[in-house]
């Protein structure tokens, strides 16, 4: 089965699947946010990881679904907290109702994704739960160090890794290692899938603080510069505050405490700096670094040798990404 074959088991799923009636309000911003689209990458990477042990995938769509439902509940509250506007081009949930309404309809939307786990069988139950809820509790950590790192005078390049595999790159790990788990696969195997999966999350981040910078908005599907204008502390501007000489670092410190400006204006200048350090090119390098650890996990995993080609090929055309 082709990956785009796995995407519309996933959407069919989606559809199917309401999340709750009444009241409306409450449950409306849930069907409107999972309708966005989107990659659809969590889900994809549980059935391929599935696939490499078992033929049919269908029995655990329901389960894929359930971590894309997890994901978007943390895409909505991390629009609230990073008051962004636009999510895959569309208005983000708190802009079209309102902050109360999102803060709620997320919380039920965690809620809704424990209730579908536990449709699983009750000896692959306790297993998923554990992982999952280690995996919930990190990505809620990497978020509050996130939020920590734009009060912090100095972040390091290692706490900024370590923040972006908590927030971003376990729940890919526990994407992969999910399929495993309900494949029945060995647990040596089900730990090389997750660390797979957590390498290229560490990648895909890296690639997203890039893209962020250096993407057309239009395909991108969010605010060009976002994090730039916010003073995100991304890998890009803790290198950049690291390499920059006296004068690049003043430069660099003034619009990072300016109040007042224009944005655009400020885009181009920190960019400026980005580009005279030679940023792009040191991120791309750091990106292909994890990448390629990850490959090398996903060597290790036994499984079916064509379902373990297709998984790789999807992560390669995602690396692939124009700019």
């Amino acid at each position: 089965m082709s990956v785009s074959n796995y995407k519309s088991l996933i959407e069919r799923e989606i559809q199917h699947h309401n999340f709750g009636t009444e009241p409306t309000s409450l449950y409306e911003p849930i069907r409107y946010l999972m309708g966005l689209g989107g990659k659809r990458m969590r889900p994809l990477l549980v059935l391929m990881a599935y696939s490499l042990f078992k033929k049919s995938v269908k029995q655990a769509v329901p389960y894929a679904v359930a971590v894309e439902a997890f994901h978007n509940f943390t895409l909505m509250h991390d629009d609230i907290m990073d008051n962004a506007p636009l999510r895959r081009g569309n208005a983000t949930v708190h802009e079209k109702w309102n902050v109360n309404t999102a803060i709620l309809s997320g919380d039920v939307m965690l809620v809704k994704v424990y209730a579908m786990f536990l449709q699983l069988k009750l000896d692959v139950l306790k297993p998923v739960l554990k992982a999952f809820n280690t995996c919930a509790a990190e990505v809620c950590e990497g978020q509050q160090w996130d939020m920590e790192f734009e009060t912090m005078n100095r972040v390091t390049v290692e706490q900024y890794i370590n923040m972006i595999r908590q927030k971003t790159a376990v729940l890919l790990g526990f994407s992969l290692e999910l399929g495993g788990i309900l494949a029945g696969a060995s647990k040596t195997d089900c730990k090389a899938l997750r660390e797979f999966g957590i390498n290229i999350g560490i990648g895909f981040q890296l690639m997203d603080d890039l893209l962020d910078a250096y993407a057309d908005p239009k395909k991108f599907g969010k605010q060009a510069g976002g994090d730039i204008i916010a003073n995100k502390k991304t890998f890009l501007l803790i290198t950049a505050l690291e390499q920059a000489n006296k004068q690049q670092r003043t430069e660099l410190q003034r619009w990072l405490q300016a109040k007042k400006f224009n944005k655009q204006t400020k885009i181009k200048a920190v960019k400026n700096i980005f580009d005279e350090l030679q940023i792009r090119g040191l991120t791309e390098s750091k990106i292909k670094q994890y990448f390629d650890k990850g490959f090398n996990q996903l060597e290790k995993v036994e499984g079916n040798s064509e379902a373990k080609k297709i998984l790789k090929a999807f992560t390669e055309e995602l690396i692939g990404r124009q700019f």
